[in-house]
């Protein structure tokens, strides 16, 4: 996790504007086709810290967010664009309580 914290608040310090929804979505959905061709593990945390990264190649910038909702406890990671808006997620997203957030315009990148 640390490492992959590292990553993505490098990549988030490196963006020069926020990405549009239309970027984001395109973003994720890139991800999520690449995935499906990988061999390995391409779950919620591999899959939003990609479009982080992805995003940052191009100096656009959305917040990354990890969280847990609980009864059961689960855990959570994806990204939304600045105004707050989850990207490419289904409405149960929202049960999720954010725990880490990197890239917030209110907070430090």
């Amino acid at each position: 996790m640390q490492r992959i914290t590292t990553a993505v608040r490098f990549a988030a310090s490196t963006c020069l504007r926020p990405a549009t929804a239309p970027q984001a979505v395109r973003a994720v959905e890139a991800v999520r086709r690449a995935g499906w061709r990988f061999p390995g593990r391409t779950a919620c945390l591999e899959e939003s810290a990609a479009t982080v990264l992805l995003l940052a190649a191009r100096r656009l910038a959305v917040t990354w967010c990890h969280g847990v909702a609980a009864d059961p406890v689960r855990l959570h990671a994806w990204v939304q664009t600045w105004d707050g808006t989850t990207v490419a997620e289904p409405d149960s997203t929202r049960s999720y309580t954010p725990v880490i957030t990197i890239g917030d315009p209110h907070h430090q990148l």
